[in-house]
């Protein structure tokens, strides 16, 4: 009994050095590897940006779901989409709780030297919006002592904390205050409530909404400089970062990403395969 509960044991150790062998061999070959030898894919997303991911009939769909799914169906994997919170998509990357990140993520010169961004996906002004019935704002620069709002940790935080410092240089008071709310849409409910008197969106969300409430809300200008939208991967994981890159190379050069921009937006934007990064981007 005890000679068979010891060769057991040992079956047990050598399968488990089996496995952990197996692995690290794919570790050696890099996370592409790893991917097709566990057979499934982990990625964080922020389902909450009409049209480019959101949830519908319990689903996440968009434009970039539709890049998603292609990519995927090339892998061969099955998909595991997390829908996370857009504050901690980031953070959850470099501590490995997904493969990479599949949501629309604006290049900035901050994040690009501590992540690495695939090819731009989109690209999109940064508006500003108000109710329609509002008469004192008719431009950015109306809006010294107003209370503005836009999403925390979003590429249009920024902008907005610069456009409001400019006010102030130019002998204005500034923004009263920048509120900040978890997702977009929250922001569109403080809008049409009166919690605040303006919102700064990505200009593709902000055409979605004055489709949907072209009696609520309208668009006043434009704030900072036009911005691209990408993936994120860890910059370790080069392999992953240059597959996704083909595909939507590939993406572009066969027409279907702008197809994909037509059925979702109703026009198409600018998805270049150079020149998108700042100086000292990974």
């Amino acid at each position: 009994m005890i000679a068979r509960t010891v060769r057991n044991g040992m079956a047990a150790v050598a399968g488990l050095l089996l496995a952990l062998s197996t692995i690290g061999a794919a570790h050696a070959d890099g996370l592409l590897a790893e991917i097709k030898e566990r057979g499934k894919l982990t990625v964080g997303t922020e389902a909450a940006l009409e049209p480019f991911e959101f949830v519908q009939d319990g689903k996440i769909v968009g434009y970039n779901k539709d890049i998603l799914n292609a990519i995927v169906a090339d892998l061969g994997v099955e998909l595991n989409q997390l829908n996370l919170p857009f504050q901690g998509i980031l953070p959850g990357l470099l501590a490995k709780k997904f493969d990479f990140v599949a949501t629309s993520v604006g290049i900035n010169a901050e994040r690009a030297a501590k992540y690495a961004y695939t090819r731009p996906i989109g690209s999109f002004d940064n508006v500003i919006v108000v109710r329609a019935d509002e008469d004192d704002i008719k431009s950015p620069d109306d809006l010294n002592g107003k209370v503005v709002a836009t999403q925390m940790a979003s590429s249009p935080q920024p902008v907005a904390e610069a456009h409001s410092a400019s006010l102030k240089e130019k002998g204005g008071e500034g923004y009263a205050e920048l509120k900040l709310y978890t997702a977009f849409p929250e922001t569109h409910v403080a809008l049409a409530s009166g919690q605040v008197d303006a919102i700064v969106l990505a200009s593709p969300t902000a055409a979605v909404l004055m489709k949907k409430q072209p009696d609520t809300f309208r668009v006043v200008g434009t704030i900072g400089e036009p911005q691209y939208l990408a993936w994120v991967t860890r910059p370790e994981d080069k392999d992953v970062r240059e597959y996704i890159n083909s595909k939507i190379d590939a993406l572009n050069d066969s027409g279907k990403l702008k197809e994909w921009q037509m059925k979702w937006f109703g026009f198409t934007f600018a998805t270049p395969k150079e020149g998108y990064l700042p100086e000292g981007a990974l």
